[in-house]
């Protein structure tokens, strides 16, 4: 399917440029009364077509259409074929010669780009690889040391150090399992093949599910609510959004140190809804929050709490979803102290997803 609406683009791409093409240079021939310019003009022609389209085969049409196109109606005698003067064969070599040239070009430009991006996504993969063999070890060790502690001294345990090993147990186990989640994500939409399939969501239903999300990890955590009084609607993918909201308030929780506000406001504008995330706690230390959003891995906590320290796969998690979604994401320091944590996305959906 890609490949024929790729033939079909390309195809309507060198059709457009020389049907303007030919339309400028009839008009500059009737109106000014010469034809001086519109070799000029074919060879931009066969230029940005070799440009535009994928291949040599445009470019090579474009070429010999525009060396006969010449030859016929701008060249005396007009509406004539003549092949005989120096002029129209130099002319052809010159268009042939610019289409295989920037053919390779581009080709090689392309080839280019592609192994950078491979090359971007194997280093996401080796600093995944090493975020999550650090990270993962202390919950798995602590899972499995209170599980070995519970089967091999269960009668000499009492039922509150029983109790609080399963919960550590249970604890530990909801944060590989967000983990995961947030690595599911990376990797889903670090694929190039994705595309995000995008549904207008009410917003006030996104934000219900991202509360009730969020509380049931901190029940005794208060989020002051401040949204639009319209109905808003907003295309987005709501899971992947609703997972964003949902790390970047935990981030409050777990990093903002001194936290006793946490605030989740919405405001809209004609083309965009702005998201923020506000809390009053210890704020970002200034030279990390440049690094943010920057691949994320293997980073110290960004906040001035020393005692926790995370992959940063959530922060990297929110970065990619939300450009996935064409927004900006950003963090400031708060003058009054704490931090904003904000992203937009469109409130129109594009073509290119």
């Amino acid at each position: 399917m890609n490949k024929k609406w790729t033939i079909l683009q390309d195809t309507i791409v060198t059709g457009g440029i020389l049907g303007v093409c030919l339309a400028v240079s009839l008009g500059i021939r009737n109106v000014f009364h010469t034809m001086d310019l519109i070799p000029t003009i074919f060879v931009l022609a066969v230029f940005l077509i070799s440009l535009l389209t994928e291949g040599f085969y445009y470019g090579i049409f474009s070429a010999l259409f525009s060396v006969m196109a010449v030859n016929y109606a701008f060249t005396f005698p007009l509406f004539a074929l003549n092949f005989s003067f120096e002029d129209n064969l130099v002319s052809g070599c010159i268009m042939l010669t610019v289409t295989i040239c920037t053919c390779a070009l581009t080709r090689k430009i392309k080839h280019q780009e592609l192994f950078r991006a491979e090359t971007e996504k194997e280093r996401m993969r080796a600093n995944l690889l090493r975020a999550v063999s650090h990270d993962l070890r202390t919950p798995l060790t602590t899972i499995y040391g209170s599980s070995s502690a519970l089967i091999e001294n269960h009668e000499i345990l009492t039922e509150a150090q029983k109790l609080k090993m399963i919960h550590g147990i249970r604890a530990d186990a909801e944060w590989l399992m967000r983990m995961v989640e947030n690595l599911l994500s990376v990797t889903r939409l670090g694929d190039g093949d994705v595309h995000l399939y995008k549904t207008p969501i009410v917003l006030e239903e996104l934000i219900d599910s991202v509360l009730i999300a969020f509380h049931k990890h901190y029940p005794g955590q208060e989020v002051t609510l401040a949204l639009p009084d319209e109905m808003v609607l907003v295309p987005m993918d709501p899971l992947l959004i609703q997972q964003v909201l949902i790390n970047l308030l935990e981030n409050a929780v777990r990093h903002a140190k001194g936290m006793t506000r946490l605030s989740l406001r919405v405001s809209v504008t004609e083309s965009r809804a702005l998201f923020e995330v506000i809390d009053n706690g210890c704020g970002i230390d200034q030279p990390k929050i440049l690094k943010l959003f920057e691949d994320g891995f293997g980073v110290e906590s960004f906040s001035g709490d020393k005692k926790e320290n995370t992959a940063g796969i959530g922060l990297s998690v929110c970065a990619t979803v939300i450009r996935a979604h064409g927004g900006n994401i950003q963090a400031v320091n708060n003058k009054d102290g704490g931090a904003t944590f904000s992203f937009t996305l469109n409130l129109e959906d594009s073509d290119h997803e």
